[in-house]
């Protein structure tokens, strides 16, 4: 009996293992609609000039509406304001585009944000907005991120034009 259950058992693992390695088929090449690309290994945080984004894709791309940005900037609201000289939990995000980080007179910044050497470009919002943590590790800005693509593009075309 014991015998039995060893070798159903073994047979349950080769059928197993079979399963998972392709079926057994003869072609070494993985099928193409089930394989995935790996996500970029993380070794830090981009440079202050790379606006890569881990959604792969580029601003450039997209077509930002303002009208659309104003209703996504409201969770912003929370914390900034876009009003210039006016500073909450986060800074003024008056004039933003252009403007280095961590330089909004009277707002005490994180070293990790004063110190980044970032350039607030669209393409570097873009990115920043995405993952924040991500373009600047221990800022002080907690928040996880907008993952929709063009939800970011559309803030910063309310950002470059609040009007």
């Amino acid at each position: 009996m014991v015998r039995m259950k060893t070798v159903a058992t073994v047979v349950a693992l080769s059928i197993l293992a079979t399963g998972c390695s392709g079926g057994g088929s003869e072609s070494s090449e993985p099928a193409t609609d089930t394989v995935k690309a790996e996500a970029p290994v993380e070794t830090g945080p981009p440079a202050a000039d790379d606006v890569a984004t881990l959604d792969g894709v580029a601003y450039a791309s997209l077509t930002g509406d303002a009208a659309a940005g104003k209703s996504s900037f409201a969770q912003c609201r929370a914390c900034h304001v876009i009003d210039s000289g006016m500073n909450r939990v986060g800074p003024s995000l008056a004039d933003i585009v252009g403007r280095k980080a961590g330089s909004v007179a009277g707002f005490n910044y994180s070293d990790a944000n004063a110190n980044s050497g970032i350039t607030w470009t669209e393409e570097k919002l873009f990115q920043f907005l995405e993952k924040p943590a991500r373009v600047i590790p221990k800022t002080k800005m907690f928040y996880a991120g907008m993952p929709d693509p063009q939800a970011r593009a559309n803030v910063i075309a309310y950002l470059k034009n609040p009007s």
